[in-house]
């Protein structure tokens, strides 16, 4: 699919251990500021029991889940904005990734150095939001530049376009993110040409100490307070226990260290697959004896588009398409006796796919 998260947030939170967790990678986790200087990126398996399931059902010789792209991007201080620490190339990052994992420090620790002195998720948090609004405000304020230029011939479409950059520019001088301000259509492609940084979906991850993974502790309360309204998911995961199962090869030990910390899955799972809701991806299967496989598509895909990710003749060549209802599989146990329901149905060039449909693509080159 080409889309990928990228992990942002100050230096020492917690970014490139987690990044380990999510991909069984070795990025170097270091205690001091800017231990991250290139973006490390990872492809990271996304966790999911339909797939499983289905497994279960056919016996395939090979079961594929899916995959994402995550990007480790360094950390970033006050003044990023004006190229201080590694601002600059932070942001040039930032910029080049579909969506934003915002990992705030929420752990007291002497032992690891905070670049700020001390614990403050919220204006940890504000600094990035901060610096990510003055240089969009450089962006916005360059287009409305050149808009008011072009405007001056009285063309009603620049005329249009001026406008909603100006309410855009006028949202972010409030402090507020562009992904939040309200326009109409002509004005939403606008504000998308722009690849604002603050345009980007967000979700938070909270670094906790073990003892607070499930409850939280008085520096999550504060900040989830101060992200009440803002509509963005939060999730609590402690970077050390996650690090600490990577190292269990084997299941039941993983399985047995998880209840003795109160869970019932690893954190970089719920990470994940709220990673993956945040790029606006869902999934469909192929199944059969030889494999059955998971495949990544955006939302809103039609069947064409939605073959096209196996092979792009498939795309070409588009006949139809037989669709299977995960529930209808999982209820009658086959595909011959979803077929004997009359549960299959056969689609065309028009239709959208949906979550979890299983699909056998018809075509011809």
């Amino acid at each position: 699919m080409g889309l990928k998260c990228g992990i942002v947030g100050l230096p020492n939170v917690g970014k490139s251990t987690l990044f380990n967790a999510l991909t069984s990678a070795k990025a170097l986790a270091a205690n001091y500021p800017f231990a991250t200087k290139e973006p490390n990126i990872g492809m990271i398996t996304v966790p999911d029991p339909r797939l499983e399931e289905l497994a279960k059902l056919i016996n395939p010789k090979a079961v594929v889940p899916t995959n994402i792209e995550i990007v480790d991007i360094a950390g970033l201080i006050k003044g990023a904005s004006k190229g201080e620490g590694l601002g600059n190339q932070f942001l040039a990052n930032i910029r080049e990734v579909d969506a934003i994992v915002h990992v705030v420090r929420c752990f007291d620790n002497d032992n690891v150095v905070h670049v700020d002195g001390s614990i403050n998720p919220v204006r940890d948090k504000e600094i990035i939001d901060t610096e990510l609004l003055l240089k969009d405000l450089e962006t916005v304020e360059k287009r409305v530049d050149r808009l008011k230029k072009s405007a001056k011939s009285g063309n009603k479409a620049d005329v249009a376009l001026l406008g909603y950059a100006e309410t855009i520019q006028r949202h972010l001088e409030q402090g507020l993110p562009a992904r939040t301000v309200e326009l109409p259509k002509e004005g939403q492609e606008l504000l998308d040409d722009m690849f604002l940084l603050t345009n980007k979906p967000v979700l938070y991850v909270c670094n906790v100490e073990e003892s607070a993974v499930v409850n939280g502790n008085v520096h999550t309360k504060a900040f989830l307070d101060s992200v009440a309204n803002e509509g963005a998911e939060v999730i609590l995961i402690s970077a050390a226990i996650e690090a600490e199962i990577i190292e269990l090869e084997d299941m039941d030990e993983r399985m047995m260290f998880l209840e003795e910390m109160g869970l019932q899955e690893p954190g970089v799972n719920r990470v994940i697959r709220a990673s993956y809701h945040l790029l606006n991806l869902i999934t469909y299967f192929t199944a059969g004896e030889k494999e059955v496989r998971a495949w990544t598509i955006t939302r809103g895909m039609l069947a064409p588009q939605a073959a096209g990710v196996i092979h792009s003749d498939f795309e070409k060549g588009f006949i139809r398409a037989e669709v299977i209802k995960y529930d209808d599989f999982l209820r009658l146990g086959s595909e011959s006796a979803v077929k004997e329901a009359g549960k299959m149905s056969v689609e065309g060039k028009e239709y959208v796919v949906q979550d979890a449909d299983i699909m056998h693509f018809r075509f011809n080159v």
